[in-house]
């Protein structure tokens, strides 16, 4: 690889210069952005120094063409770099163009032009260049050659030219011992030269090699060869062909449609279809598959004219139309006969049943490649009698659907636009005016799902409209009601190409559509929707593979199926129009109480020891989710979370209170220990239900803690307090102690611990009472906080000591690991520092084991604040560190708080005031927002600072 002028190569570039030179050549006309470059050239495994490599490549190539008078053939453009060679300058694509024009001559010129063309090979391409893409461009560039080869054999035998190619032949053959093609070619010269023999010995070799390193035999027309070589068929000694002009029929047939000129991205689509190409001994099959509007036509074409070179003898379209609005699908047999007639036989030939012109078709394309686009298939069984037989072509299907049941087939599924290369579209299409928005640009791709119809559709409007700027559309996109209506021009409309794509699929495939649009959460499972569709496990599933098939649904992980944002809203619309309203809430309520009746029996088994105070659920009529074990209901709650929270809202929002009021209620446990996010939102929505359905003093009752457990201390001060007040009324006793038990952590918190103490003394009281243990076991523990604040350190130990056993007895290792994590910060205060390491380490491995991500930050800042009294800062900044990041991750305020005054004191006892000081300043913001008097304490370390030198700490 290199560059010359007038013959003579040109120093200056060194082998990881030549790797990009080498891509954007490959790439030349294209323009390639530097992460493209980087991936190309060190694939998985870049260095740090990679960007810069590139810069540095880019520069001296730059220079080495500067100094040959061609400098201009390389730009940098905004979003990367491109090659635009002038013709005669990239050998490439000389040659391509000479195969290419051999193919339009007569035989005799033809074998001129590819001697030429083969004349520009000069050893192994990219020889003496290392990178990623080396192997996979080095292989398709040898397929084209190869194909030339073949090609020029071909024509040098039909010339009666056996004798004068059998040494080159030979050569060749020899080289690529698994090329059928050229086996086939030498066994004809050889039998033509009157070595019968050895053209038999010829073929044998090749089969015998085939089979022990492919494990395949040779094709049809293989083996009809090598029986009429065997039988010495007359037919095989051919006259040599005079040179004429070729007939119409002959001359290259493309009739592949308009490479769009704006195409953009799709480059591992394209990669991949290109090594498809580069595959030969018999017909390659590639079905590109996707959901309506994702560009498969546009991928397929655009592929079809890259590749057109490489099949020499026609570049063939037809439109099925299995999803064309007001058009009837095309027969097979019709399709045959507009293939046939694009490759030049006169429509008299034709014969006109589908089993005979399904033979012609095969006969026509035996010896020959071609290239063929069968755009917009309905099945499987609409392409079959389509499909060639004994040929080296290369068929391109595109589907809605996938065609798994076509055997051979190489599958592609294409997928959403990558944002870089949606942006690269959407700029290409409006021009400068992206350049000058390009957050409104991200805003109006997300609006469009990537989805690169809708990007298609969404720029076309933009652009004949000069006045919009691109945020006036995303705000126009964002009325979700009205957002397929915006994406639509004259021409094109995407509900018209979601409409058909529904049209399609039979009655319960389509009811199973609009009903899952009806959900209101982000996936669904077979349970979720059998529940909706109120049918059997079973067929629920089939429904949703069938809908994935057709590329209605997305699937991103095995059992769970998702829609594409747009067609989520078209699948509402055409529920909302078409199903009842009654059938609507019918499905609904099936899917809630599916939801709530799972929940329930997953915290069951979690938290066996609450199950009293949850609310009763009635078993459904719907298949059950079969949770056998607590690990099987936490992964079904993980992975349902989403939905949960979704629906909670939902059912406030349209009339099921009820139900967001038992959902929050059984959920309370599980999200109150490491989704407090979720969980507030849930409660809020819960309180908002309790308006229209009582349950009330619950409501506050959670929120109430939930805003305690975020540091919200005033709202958790209000909502208890009301709390406190209705249950009283009720006489409902375990609301009221919980509402207590919140009043007393908030006053604890905020050091009146006369306050927390009546609170607290009254929730025990009520929990006794009521037979509550696991309140009584909470209580404890937080009673002995208070104790401990008022330096009644033995009754504070004695509660511990009681809340441990309690809980432990009732299994709530929740529980455990919070009086743990207790029980360590006493022992550091008695400056016992082993057996509090102990406990604090004990506690933060149950919160890590049950995944109580944002109580392991209070059991780290325990492990801190052991490490720094023991004398061991280095530790206790590690320690604090690590608890600082989970507590940003939940949202977790009193515990971010801690861990910078952690910091804060662990950098001072180094030495290192700078450190300190930034810590303790954002501790102090935190402690001020909650209110707590810790605020004061850490003000007194910053004024000590202050009057420091900054400092760092010594190693």
């Amino acid at each position: 690889m290199e560059i010359s002028d007038g013959g003579h190569p040109l120093p200056g570039t060194a082998p990881r210069h030549r790797a990009v030179l080498g891509y954007l050549l490959l790439h030349a006309g294209t323009v390639l952005s530097a992460d493209r470059l980087i991936d190309a050239v060190w694939g998985l495994t870049p260095p740090d120094t990679a960007r810069a490599q590139v810069h540095a490549a880019v520069t001296a190539i730059r220079r080495v063409l500067r100094g040959a008078g061609t400098a201009e053939v390389l730009e940098t453009r905004p979003s990367g770099y491109v090659i635009v060679p002038r013709p005669g300058q990239l050998d490439s694509k000389e040659f391509d163009a000479a195969v290419a024009d051999a193919s339009a001559e007569d035989p005799e010129k033809a074998v001129g032009l590819l001697r030429e063309a083969l004349t520009m090979w000069r050893g192994q391409p990219f020889a003496d260049v290392n990178a990623d893409y080396v192997a996979d461009a080095r292989a398709r560039l040898l397929e084209r050659r190869l194909a030339a080869v073949e090609r020029l054999m071909e024509l040098e035998l039909s010339l009666g030219r056996h004798r004068e190619v059998l040494d080159e032949l030979s050569a060749e053959a020899a080289a690529h011992p698994l090329r059928e093609r050229l086996c086939h070619h030498l066994m004809l010269a050889l039998h033509r030269a009157g070595r019968q023999a050895d053209a038999l010995s010829a073929g044998r070799v090749f089969r015998r090699r085939l089979a022990e390193d492919q494990g395949l035999d040779p094709g049809r027309a293989f083996a009809v060869l090598e029986q009429s070589i065997l039988n010495d068929d007359p037919g095989l000694h051919l006259a040599p062909v005079p040179s004429r002009p070729a007939p119409a029929a002959a001359r290259r047939a493309n009739f592949l449609p308009f490479d769009i000129p704006d195409f953009a991205g799709r480059d591992e689509e394209l990669d991949e279809l290109e090594r498809l190409g580069a595959g030969s001994g018999s017909v390659t099959l590639a079905a590109v598959d996707g959901m309506a509007g994702i560009g498969k036509t546009a991928l397929a074409v655009h592929a079809a004219h890259r590749l057109a070179g490489a099949y020499p003898d026609g570049q063939l379209f037809v439109d099925l139309h299995a999803h064309t609005a007001g058009q009837a699908p095309l027969e097979p047999g019709a399709a045959l006969e507009v293939l046939l007639l694009q490759l030049g036989l006169p429509a008299e030939a034709i014969p006109s049943g589908l089993v005979a012109r399904s033979a012609l078709w095969r006969s026509e394309l035996a010896g020959r490649r071609v290239i063929a686009v069968l755009d917009n298939a309905g099945s499987a069984d609409h392409v079959r009698p389509l499909l060639p037989g004994a040929t080296e072509s290369l068929v391109l299907i595109t589907s809605r659907r996938r065609l798994s049941d076509l055997d051979g087939i190489r599958a592609l599924t294409v997928d959403l636009l990558p944002a870089r290369d949606a942006v690269e579209l959407f700029t290409r299409i409006i021009g400068e005016r992206a350049h000058a928005e390009p957050i409104a640009v991200l805003d109006v791709l997300q609006l469009c799902g990537f989805l690169p119809l809708a990007v298609r559709i969404a720029a076309a409007r933009l652009h004949n409209r000069p006045r919009w700027t691109v945020q006036y559309l995303a705000g126009r996109l964002r009325d979700q009601k009205r957002r397929l209506t915006e994406l639509s021009t004259a021409d094109r409309r995407l509900a018209a190409a979601f409409a058909l794509s529904h049209q399609y699929l039979d009655e319960d495939q389509q009811r199973m559509f609009r009903l899952l649009g009806l959900h209101p959460g982000h996936d669904v499972d077979p349970y979720a929707a059998a529940a909706l569709a109120d049918t059997p496990l079973d067929r629920a599933e089939d429904l949703l593979e069938d809908l994935l098939d057709a590329h209605m649904l997305q699937q991103h992980e095995p059992g769970r199926y998702t829609f594409h944002g747009l067609l989520r809203e078209h699948a509402l619309a055409t529920a909302a129009a078409t199903e009842p309203e009654q059938a609507r809430h019918s499905a609904l309520t099936r899917l809630f109480d599916h939801y709530l009746y799972t929940a329930r029996t997953a915290m069951d088994l979690i938290h066996p020891y609450g199950a009293g105070q949850r609310p009763v659920v009635p078993r459904p009529d719907t298949p059950l989710v079969d949770l056998a074990d607590p690990a099987a209901a936490t992964v079904w709650l993980e992975t349902e979370r989403a939905n949960l929270i979704a629906s909670g809202t939902h059912t406030t929002e349209h009339g099921w209170p009820v139900h967001t009021g038992h959902l929050a209620a059984i959920l309370r446990p599980y999200l109150g220990h490491a989704h407090h996010t979720d969980a507030l939102a849930l409660h809020t929505q819960a309180l908002q239900a309790a308006r229209t359905c009582g349950e009330r003093a619950r409501a506050l009752t959670d929120l109430g803690w939930e805003c305690w457990r975020l540091g919200r201390y005033a709202e958790a001060v209000t909502h208890s307090r009301s709390a406190v007040e209705l249950a009283r009324e009720s006489g409902d006793r375990l609301l009221e102690s919980r509402a207590h038990n919140t009043l007393g952590n908030v006053l604890w918190r905020q050091r009146d611990y006369p306050a927390a103490r009546d609170h607290l003394e009254t929730a025990l009281t009520l929990c006794r009472d009521s037979g509550n243990r696991i309140g009584e076991a909470h209580v404890l523990g937080n009673l002995a906080g208070v104790h401990e604040g008022q330096g009644l350190l033995d009754s504070a130990h004695r509660h511990l000591t009681d809340a441990l056993a309690l809980h432990r007895l009732l299994g709530n290792r929740g529980g455990e690991a919070s009086v743990l994590d207790r029980l360590g910060g006493m022992y550091r205060r008695k400056g016992c520092y082993e057996e509090a390491r102990t406990h604090c380490r004990q506690a933060k491995e149950l919160y890590q084991e049950l995944g109580y991500a944002s109580d392991q930050a209070e059991a780290l800042n325990g492990l801190g604040d052991v490490a720094r009294a023991a004398g061991d800062p280095a530790r206790a900044i590690a320690e604090h560190r690590a608890a600082l990041a989970l507590a940003r991750d939940h949202g977790n305020l009193p515990e971010q708080a801690r861990a910078h005054d952690g910091l804060a004191r662990a950098h001072h006892a180094r030495n290192d005031t700078g450190e300190a000081r930034a810590h303790a300043l954002q501790a102090h913001g935190l402690y001020t927002a909650l209110a707590v008097p810790e605020a004061d304490d850490i003000a007194e370390l910053i004024r000590e600072l202050d009057v420091r030198p900054t400092g760092r700490a010594s190693s």
